[in-house]
């Protein structure tokens, strides 16, 4: 099937064969993702038996070595990913450009390495909802011509889509909230660190994405 969508473009056979080794990339990508808060959490547990408030603060530790190397593997299988159209190498650059931002610039530094780490982080899971939203769900077909597993996985996309999408709109309220005050540093909520908790969150969502395109399950027989 796929073989056969893909010649119907133009795409020779060998092309072809590059484009569905791109299913294992997928998954090592969607691993990563879900990978980097578990490890980060874990290892800084066992340093300071504590959590951080959130996963960026892991640099400040000894954890800096997972934190960065995820961050650079990710970013170099984003930089690699080709898929059928320009417009996925296009967004592949652009989350890689981001992901080596927020690698290089922690949230610890001066202001305008924490201005940059911010911007990329925010970018970084933009681009990453717009993948699974709107590229993976793509189809040259109708909906009533797409197989039945092509559906089921365009509805896990779209719901990891929307639980990024979600995430990174109460990341930036709770964080306004205690910007202006709103909310006090030291309150209950701050204690369960949500921060850490949402950004895991999107991770994991945007693991299960990678993970679904890159066929683990629903795939078409």
């Amino acid at each position: 099937l796929h073989q056969g969508a893909a010649m119907s473009k133009g795409v020779g056979r060998d092309d072809v064969t590059e484009l569905v080794s791109y299913r294992t990339l997928r998954r090592v990508v969607g691993l990563l993702g879900m990978a980097l808060p578990v490890v980060v959490a874990v290892w800084g547990w066992n340093l300071v038996h504590a959590f951080q408030p959130s996963i960026s603060d892991y640099y400040s530790l000894r954890t800096r070595d997972a934190f960065v190397g995820i961050l650079f593997a990710i970013a170099w299988f984003l930089f690699t990913y080709r898929g059928y159209d320009p417009i996925d190498r296009r967004a592949g650059e652009a989350a890689c450009a981001c992901a080596l931002g927020v690698a290089f610039f922690p949230n610890s530094g001066g202001a305008v390495e924490q201005t940059v780490h911010y911007i990329s982080a925010t970018a970084l899971f933009l681009i990453l909802f717009f993948f699974s939203f709107f590229l993976f769900t793509r189809s040259d077909k109708k909906r009533h011509e797409r197989t039945l597993m092509k559906n089921r996985r365009n509805v896990i996309y779209r719901a990891c889509g929307i639980a990024i999408l979600v995430c990174i709109l109460l990341i930036g309220a709770y964080q306004g909230s205690v910007h202006f005050r709103l909310l006090a540093e030291s309150n209950s909520l701050s204690a369960l660190n949500p921060v850490f908790w949402l950004e895991a969150a999107a991770l994991w969502a945007f693991g299960i994405s990678w993970g679904v395109k890159g066929e683990t399950v629903f795939k078409d027989s």
